[in-house]
């Protein structure tokens, strides 16, 4: 089947892009064809033949299933210290409790130095032990997928690797009680990531993902064990605007919880985050400012949760 082909077969859903065949020499053209457009249209895949064991997988599941299922006093041993974002409870943006109907578990997991002393060493083991494994397996997976990402925009993938091999990565965990009048309430706000990309895995196919596409919202129908990958603001800037970070949103079931685990990956804090040098030209401008990580970062999380706020204030004006 052709490119074009493909495309048209699959204009209803989101595209799938398979790991395993970026590997392939008779198949890694295409699939990084694949890929391109998959950035650059939508802004958002399904990566399937990712390696990540199933059972592994189901044993987190269950494992941030048992979490959730703790007594309220017991989970709020992970409330967030003073000062501090980090740990169980509702989502906080901009300084404001943000009102979605969502308990959450979020943190900061990599350098390990970031890691709040009283979150991952004091989970649960059966949580704390497949959550790490999961996280250094996850982290192979991205850093190969980057490297392609970086292929699909004809950059040197090394130039991606120094920045991410060492890069950051946080994790959230998220718990949605059903709701009797769904309509009436969001699982989680329409919004885009600021990370670089961010990878979503669904426990037991109960969805409420929905993505906006053309300016239409759509849901999204998991795969068996593929991984949902968004692009980010981070990777929207760095590719100079030609790939694009998603909108979208978490609707709640009426009769039954839905459960997923978001990881977030960005570059060393010590990047500098702006459009890539190799893609600037005097026929493709740079169309948004540099700043470091550390100011990205920093204000990113000052605003509340949004849709492209922070990175329309990154963007230069044009007179």
């Amino acid at each position: 089947m052709s490119f074009q082909k493909l495309v048209e077969k699959e204009t209803s859903s989101i595209p799938v892009i398979d790991f395993k065949a970026l590997t392939i020499d008779g198949e890694k053209v295409f699939e990084l064809e694949k890929l391109q457009f998959a950035c650059g249209d939508w802004g958002i895949f399904q990566l399937t033949n990712h390696g990540v064991c199933s059972s592994l997988m189901k044993k987190l599941d269950s494992a941030i299933e048992n979490f959730y299922g703790l007594p309220l006093e017991e989970k709020m041993k992970f409330a967030p210290q003073l000062g501090n974002k980090e740990g169980y409870g509702h989502l906080v943006i901009g300084g404001e409790i943000n009102s979605d109907h969502v308990e959450r578990f979020y943190m900061n997991t990599y350098q390990l130095n970031a890691r709040q002393p009283h979150l991952i060493p004091k989970l649960p083991a059966s949580l704390r032990e497949s959550l790490e494994i999961y996280l250094a397996e996850l982290k192979k997976v991205v850093i190969d997928l980057l490297g392609c990402i970086a292929e699909t925009l004809e950059i040197d993938r090394e130039v991606m690797l120094k920045m991410y091999e060492k890069g950051m990565q946080s994790v959230r965990m998220n718990y949605y009680p059903p709701y009797p009048t769904p309509n009436l309430v969001t699982g989680l706000a329409a919004h885009s990531d600021g990370s670089a990309i961010t990878i979503v895995h669904q426990v037991d196919g109960v969805e409420g993902l929905q993505v906006k596409h053309d300016g239409v919202w759509m849901p999204v129908h998991f795969l068996p064990n593929a991984f949902i990958v968004n692009i980010g603001g981070i990777l929207e800037i760095w590719s100079n605007g030609f790939y694009k970070s998603l909108e979208h949103k978490v609707t709640v079931n009426e009769h039954t919880r839905r459960i997923s685990i978001g990881v977030f990956f960005n570059p060393k804090l010590e990047a500098e985050i702006g459009p890539a040098d190799s893609l600037i030209n005097s026929k493709n401008p740079p169309q948004f400012n540099t700043i470091t990580l550390d100011k990205y970062l920093k204000e990113f999380f000052s605003r509340k949760l949004a849709v492209k706020t922070y990175l329309e204030h990154m963007r230069i004006e044009k007179f």
